[in-house]
């Protein structure tokens, strides 16, 4: 968990975080989850988030914060995470004790313990079955943004609702992780924004509304239990006073709504029309603005957070830093140096040579294995070593122009 202030010039003024495993080793995570017996089923305990903030907010107030000058306040979740509040819960959150942290007072709150998060590939049947519903995958990416994704918040609660109807049925509320960091600053419930809610399989990205089919194909009575979505940017009302007493939070500071952390990334980013982000790790993701979309099998659509007219796409490459790495470690004696020289003595286009490279089964497009193809189309077993890393960066970066323009990115000239 992360914390960061700044002031009207955009200077950062505080920063801290709290690391799960280190700061809060009593839940025994390992990377802030746990990885169930089955290796599918990934989750995290919501009262470690709860007790997560606290702590962070106590190490602000005792390094002499002045939370009174606080003005407004949002933030960014971890995408596809979602939290199961019990029947009543909302009465406890309203009404929470400033004597008392936080996590305290929530610890019956949730009728879900432990949050099924984005690292979790349990759903292949409840995904099989929504875009069996839903008339196909092509359908279902058509209406939502995306096919049916074992992650999805959507499938999740179709699998809670199949095999504990009762866990279900004691759930008065459905928040992602965003929300539901928003709902402890707000003191209720708050919305889920558009953004983050694209990434459920639920939300119909064109009417920015929940889409019936979808939601009857998961579970019983779930429109009530995920209330309205609103635009990013909300405002959704002033901090709840149990902060103002605890903590010295002027009852003036808004709340703004909380979003999922790549449309955040976009958000921060600054992307603006015709602009392509990419980030360069061991999966490679794409992200991008685009104005008319084209939801495609491959890769996401997501409501823009900045612009709800407009929209952001993702797409994640699986063979990212790895390749790159192993590419240099054969071809340039593990040296980046010796890497970007051998890129630099070659020219753009590498003579008609072009390479796909894939250690690992990749997602878009579905392919395994190094494929090299000489200036006349025809396959060969090696490349010279400085053409060879050109094959491999271009042969990259060609493709993630590629899927871009499928899912409706134009170059703008």
């Amino acid at each position: 968990l992360k914390v960061i202030a700044i002031d009207e010039q955009l200077r950062v003024i505080y920063e801290d975080n709290v690391h799960f495993d280190k700061d809060l080793p009593e839940f025994k995570t390992q990377g802030g989850v746990y990885i169930h017996s089955d290796r599918l089923t990934v989750t995290s305990p919501v009262l470690m988030w709860v007790k997560a903030l606290d702590m962070i907010l106590e190490k602000m107030k005792s390094s002499g914060f002045n939370f009174s000058q606080v003005r407004a306040m949002s933030g960014a979740g971890q995408q596809h995470g979602s939290v199961y509040w019990k029947k009543g819960s909302i009465q406890i959150l309203e009404n929470a004790s400033s004597e008392l942290p936080l996590h305290q007072s929530l610890k019956g709150c949730f009728s879900v313990r432990d949050s099924p998060i984005w690292m979790d590939s349990s759903t292949a049947s409840q995904c099989r079955a929504l875009e069996k519903a839903l008339g196909g995958a092509q359908h279902l990416a058509s209406v939502t943004g995306s096919r049916a994704y074992e992650r999805f918040t959507g499938n999740q609660i179709a699998k809670i609702y199949s095999q504990n109807p009762e866990v279900y049925e004691q759930t008065e509320r459905i928040s992602l992780v965003s929300s539901f960091a928003a709902s402890l600053f707000l003191g209720t419930y708050a919305p889920i924004d558009y953004s983050d809610g694209s990434g459920m399989n639920l939300l119909q990205i064109w009417e920015k509304a929940w889409s019936k089919p979808c939601l009857d194909a998961c579970a019983p009575g779930l429109e009530e239990r995920l209330g309205c979505p609103v635009p990013s940017h909300s405002v959704l009302g002033p901090i709840s006073s149990y902060y103002s007493q605890r903590y010295g939070f002027s009852p003036d500071c808004k709340i703004v709504a909380f979003t999922g952390d790549n449309p955040a990334s976009l958000a921060g980013m600054r992307l603006q029309e015709g602009d392509i982000a990419i980030s360069l790790g061991t999966s490679d993701t794409l992200f991008l603005w685009i104005q008319e979309p084209t939801p495609a099998l491959e890769g996401h659509i997501l409501c823009n957070p900045v612009d709800s007219q407009t929209y952001m796409a993702l797409l994640c490459f699986k063979n990212g830093s790895l390749m790159r790495e192993r590419i240099r470690d054969d071809c340039a004696s593990g040296s980046w140096d010796e890497f970007s020289k051998a890129l630099s003595s070659t020219v753009a286009g590498n003579g008609g040579n072009l390479g796909f490279y894939f250690d690992v089964m990749e997602i878009t497009p579905e392919a395994v294995g190094i494929h090299r193809f000489n200036r006349d189309n025809q396959k060969v077993p090696r490349f010279p070593k400085e053409v060879e890393i050109r094959a491999l960066i271009e042969g990259q970066f060609m493709a993630k122009r590629i899927h871009a323009e499928k899912l409706g990115y134009r170059v703008c000239k």
